[in-house]
């Protein structure tokens, strides 16, 4: 009976608990112009929350690809937000999202990144 019990605390005791983080993309400015280098010298995990805070009126996140990261494209999206507040987690790998009204990726606001 006592070995089911220290075997329960021992390990209860080495467990690590994983906290995600969560992140305001753009920082303060929120999601505009000019956020493609954002990300750089953050460290992000699987499960980790981006936070999108923009007016829809002028503005919505594409989740996207790598070749619709670089040409700007939404056409094979992989899912689109508009609600001027959208909380994103992140998956495994690479995570690609972009402005998608008309010249907006192409003005900076587009942001890749990686998570372990």
């Amino acid at each position: 009976m006592i070995a089911p019990i220290l075997l329960f605390c021992m390990l209860v005791f080495h467990c690590e608990i994983a906290h995600a983080n969560s992140y305001t993309v753009g920082g303060a400015s929120g999601w505009t112009f000019g956020v493609a280098s954002w990300p750089n010298g953050k460290q992000f995990k699987a499960s980790d929350t981006l936070n999108f805070i923009y007016n829809n009126t002028f503005h919505n996140v594409v989740e996207v690809n790598k070749a619709g990261y670089h040409s700007c494209s939404v056409s094979n999206a992989i899912r689109k937000y508009n609600s001027g507040h959208d909380e994103i987690a992140l998956r495994t790998g690479n995570n690609y999202f972009i402005c998608g009204f008309p010249g907006h990726c192409q003005r900076g606001m587009r942001i890749a990144l990686k998570a372990t």
